[in-house]
């Protein structure tokens, strides 16, 4: 049985390696990390829309009233955020919470149920992702947008940066084709990515399990229990005696 084990760490380890090699040789070839995986979020969200719709909780008709408490509450904040603090105070603050932001995740859903992940830096424009996805696509020839929902809504200003956008520390966005000719609707259908990116699904995940399934042994150093430590340090110390008996 030992042999069989050392032989399976052995074959976990050679696989492991492998994955990580893969990886990195696209991450080299794009200029960045990416991961790839399967939304079965969505699917499980269309099979399961029928039961959550009946098992919703009807709230009473007060429950949406405006009271006075809440208006109260609305007028603080308002004049708050627009008198009681200048231009250069909000102009700080601003920078202060931007400057914690240091990445940018975004997920593209293709409609194939294909999700892709890649990080940029907030000050990167969106024009980063698109030349990204040039790299990936299957037919990066064919014209296509992005647009985040909801409401739907046409990515179009290439030029402006995550941060500003919106899209830090992490967005959404979903991939479409644009008009795409009698000939090439098919590839509506997917799919949009290349084989080679396609075959990254999971990968990563499947990397992270083999690292946490043989974690680093750490030589363990045995510590006395307190108490024992406490009878220790009692017995160093010498009798004191009460002032009682001093007198």
């Amino acid at each position: 049985m030992a042999w069989k084990k050392r032989r399976m760490s052995s074959f976990d380890s050679m696989e492991s390696e492998l994955l990580k090699a893969k990886l990195a040789a696209v991450a080299e070839e794009l200029g960045r990390e990416i991961h790839v995986f399967t939304n079965w979020a969505t699917l499980l969200e269309s099979n399961e829309a029928t039961s959550t719709s009946t098992s919703q909780i009807d709230e009473p008709d007060d429950f949406y009233e405006f009271t006075p408490e809440d208006y109260y509450h609305v007028m603080a904040n308002k004049m708050g955020a627009q008198f009681l603090k200048t231009h250069k105070i909000r102009e700080a603050e601003e920078a202060k919470r931007r400057a914690k932001i240091t990445k940018a995740v975004i997920r593209v859903h293709f409609p194939d149920n294909y999700i892709l992940e890649a990080k940029f830096h907030p000050s990167e424009t969106i024009q980063c992702l698109v030349d990204l996805l040039q790299k990936v696509l299957a037919r990066p020839d064919l014209p296509f947008y992005l647009y985040t929902t909801p409401p739907k809504e046409q990515i179009k200003d290439m030029l402006k940066d995550f941060y500003s956008a919106g899209f830090a520390p992490g967005a959404i966005v979903y991939f479409s084709y644009g008009n795409l000719p009698r000939g090439d609707q098919i590839m509506n259908s997917g799919p949009f990515l290349r084989d080679e990116i396609l075959s990254l699904n999971g990968l990563d995940v499947v990397h992270e399990q083999s690292e946490v399934t043989h974690p680093a042994t750490e030589p363990v150093v045995a510590k006395p229990p307190a108490p024992l430590q406490e009878t220790k340090a009692a017995a160093g110390k010498k009798p004191v005696k009460p002032k009682w008996l001093k007198l």
